[in-house]
């Protein structure tokens, strides 16, 4: 039954291909081409599986046995970040973890604390402190790796033997070789939080004792407690970050000028780090009203008539006479007095980081800074950074040509690109116009092939009515059915000119050929159902 059905399908197929002009049977093949072409890429990309990563940050050995593994069992797979990812399908990726696992990859040299499983009871002091250590150095290792940015790490331990008879018992040290992802570097904090991380995972370990560094060779932070971060010491950031200040501030006001693109400012500091500390102290004059802090009065007095001055033994023993009588007075007086002197003690420290010279160049476009004042922007730049003439400040602003070829290159190769990117749109776009096209043309075709099907399949009175009909409305002049019509066209004929019957004969048969040409379908149905009147 279900083969008599299949058979007959194909039969009416058939037939209806048979009866289709050359250009319909053309665009019916051309259809049935692009379905096909458009069910297998769809097919395909359904089918396509979805890729998850197997394994991340791969070295270059370890993705390379990986990649082995999964050539020898067939297994697809593709490769991203440079090689240092690999996807597969996802719905594999467990299976495969637990695969790859099983045969050691991706090899781990710094196994941590997994060193201590392998110890044995012969194992010697020795030999328990170097697997300590190592294990140690591993888990700091996977424990930095950690961190965003850092792609490896590989940590150095240096910690003494301790000795029970030694007096001076030395520090431990620690060195990390960080290796970063593609293009990132990390940053002061970052530098700093593997510092004490290291330090405060090693018992004595001081954070100045850590060295840090990167794969290309750059110093991050060194043994003695100073950041390097990005190769460049504290006081050299602290004049770039202020130089970019200046910069910035200067190119924001001339792009409101000239534009931007068309000024370019160079600002270089000369900042003081030196810590100085200045004491001065001033002596003040005590008030009239200010009470002395001690006084003290000494007074002495003789009153009274002394004695005459006897004589003295003169040549030869011969006693001269004695002087004459008088009387004296005598008076000392002393008064001291201590007063509170004022004195005033000012300490000045001035901060590390003081501009002691600052220059500053400026560089304007001739080709739009031919209207600018250069001697007002000259005085606009100095105001904008502070310059002080005093402390050998120095500003200079020219015009020159810019070299525009680069920007007129990268600006060539952006319309280029933004070009193709419209042709590859408008292509796509017309790829699924097409195919949308030969879609409706295909469905088009179909359904007037369904409504010939369905034409053919009327009974012979159904067909042999419709003949009669046509016949009739061919015609001119004749009505489609009915006596009434019959009778007009009687009575018309013997007249001059058309009369109202006829040209109401006229639009019905123009209604009536319209319909049979836009609505077969219910002109059949139409008819059927007088058919089954007449019948009945």
């Amino acid at each position: 039954m279900i083969r008599d059905r299949a058979l007959e399908v194909v039969k009416r197929l058939g037939r209806t291909f048979g009866g289709f002009t050359p250009g319909q049977k053309a665009v019916t093949l051309l259809g049935i081409v692009a379905l096909g072409i458009g069910g297998f890429v769809f097919a395909k990309w359904a089918s396509a599986p979805t890729y998850t990563p197997l394994f991340s940050n791969l070295s270059s050995t370890d993705a390379s046995a990986i990649v082995d593994k999964l050539n020898s069992s067939g297994t697809p797979y593709q490769l991203t970040n440079g090689g240092g990812t690999i996807m597969v399908p996802q719905a594999q990726v467990y299976d495969l973890r637990l695969k790859m696992s099983g045969q050691g990859l991706p090899s781990q040299s710094d196994t941590g604390y997994s060193l201590l499983d392998k110890q044995g009871l012969t194992t010697s002091d020795f030999m328990q402190n170097v697997d300590y250590q190592r294990a140690l150095e591993g888990e700091l290792g996977k424990t930095i790796k950690s961190i965003d940015g850092v792609q490896g790490a590989t940590v150095h331990l240096a910690i003494p033997q301790k000795d029970v008879f030694a007096t001076d018992s030395q520090k431990p040290t620690a060195s990390v070789l960080v290796t970063t992802a593609l293009g990132r570097t990390l940053s002061s904090d970052q530098v700093q939080s593997v510092v004490h991380l290291v330090a405060a995972s090693v018992v004595g370990l001081d954070p100045n004792q850590v060295t840090v560094a990167d794969s290309a060779g750059s110093v991050l932070s060194t043994g003695n407690g100073q950041n390097l971060s990005s190769g460049a010491s504290g006081r050299t950031q602290q004049t770039q970050s202020y130089e970019q200040r200046m910069n910035d501030a200067v190119q924001q006001m001339l792009n409101s000028v000239v534009g931007a693109g068309h000024a370019v400012v160079k600002t270089t500091a000369d900042l003081d780090y030196d810590q100085t500390e200045t004491k001065t102290q001033t002596y003040v004059a005590p008030s009239a009203s200010t009470p002395p802090l001690s006084q003290s009065t000494n007074v002495e007095t003789y009153n009274g008539t002394g004695g005459g001055t006897g004589g003295v033994l003169g040549p030869d023993n011969i006693q001269v006479p004695n002087g004459a009588g008088g009387t004296g007075q005598y008076n000392h007086s002393i008064n001291t007095v201590d007063n509170a002197v004022g004195m005033v003690t000012r300490t000045s420290q001035s901060a590390p980081g003081n501009v002691r010279r600052l220059s500053v160049a400026v560089l304007l476009d001739a080709s739009t800074a031919k209207n600018a004042d250069l001697a007002q922007i000259q005085k606009l730049v100095s105001s904008a950074v502070a310059l002080d003439a005093t402390r050998g400040d120095t500003i200079a602003v020219s015009a020159m040509p810019f070299d525009q070829t680069a920007a007129e290159q990268a600006k060539k190769a952006d319309a280029t690109a933004a070009k193709a990117a419209t042709q590859t749109q408008l292509m796509s776009m017309a790829k699924t116009g097409g195919l949308a096209l030969v879609i409706a043309l295909l469905v088009f075709v179909a359904w007037r092939a369904s409504k010939k099907t369905r034409r053919s399949e009327l009974t012979a009175g159904e067909t042999a009515a419709l003949d009669r009909i046509q016949a009739v409305l061919d015609k001119r002049g004749t009505p489609a059915v009915g006596d009434g019509g019959t009778e007009a066209l009687a009575l018309g004929a013997g007249m001059d000119g058309p009369s109202p019957e006829m040209l109401a004969v006229e639009a019905r048969h123009r209604e009536i050929s319209e319909m049979v040409e836009q609505q077969p379908d219910e002109v059949a149905l139409l008819l059927r159902g007088w058919l089954a009147e007449r019948r009945g």
